[in-house]
């Protein structure tokens, strides 16, 4: 694997998501990152991949996702790009985190939390795909 790109080809299953995983902790490992680094990236990039494969898909067919990560400067990016139903998460609303756990509504939770550890996030809609851009600034983490 080298140390400035890696990209993943994962099916609309969950059971994807053990791979990639490892790809991302195998990557950042490369890159020396930290233990809080490498479960902040992971937590995000999962939250939003297993979105796109429990909400993405109006049928059961198999769908690709493509997942490249890179790193740039100091900068590590992650492109998402699915053939799934257009939603930009950027549009979700924040959860009410102030509410007791039993009134709240259910969901925006794990996009809640990947705005809150990514540094930037994009969406744009090109053609049939999503395309979801999520940016970390390395140099502001410890390592």
């Amino acid at each position: 694997m080298s140390t400035d790109r890696v990209s993943l080809e994962l099916r609309n299953r969950l059971s994807e998501l053990d791979t990639l995983c490892q790809s991302v902790q195998q990557f950042g490992e490369e890159l020396g990152l930290s233990n809080k680094a490498l479960f902040q990236i992971c937590l995000a990039v999962e939250e939003i991949v297993g979105n796109i494969i429990s909400y993405g898909y109006a049928d059961d067919a198999v769908h690709w996702i493509s997942i490249v990560i890179s790193h740039k400067q100091g900068i590590l990016i992650i492109r998402l790009e699915d053939d799934g139903i257009p939603f930009n998460p950027l549009w979700a609303p924040e959860p009410d985190c102030e509410c007791p756990v039993e009134e709240r509504n259910v969901g925006n939770l794990g996009i809640h939390l990947c705005k809150k550890v990514m540094d930037e996030m994009s969406y744009e809609r090109f053609g049939d795909k999503n395309i979801l851009i999520l940016k970390k600034n390395l140099n502001s983490m410890e390592k």
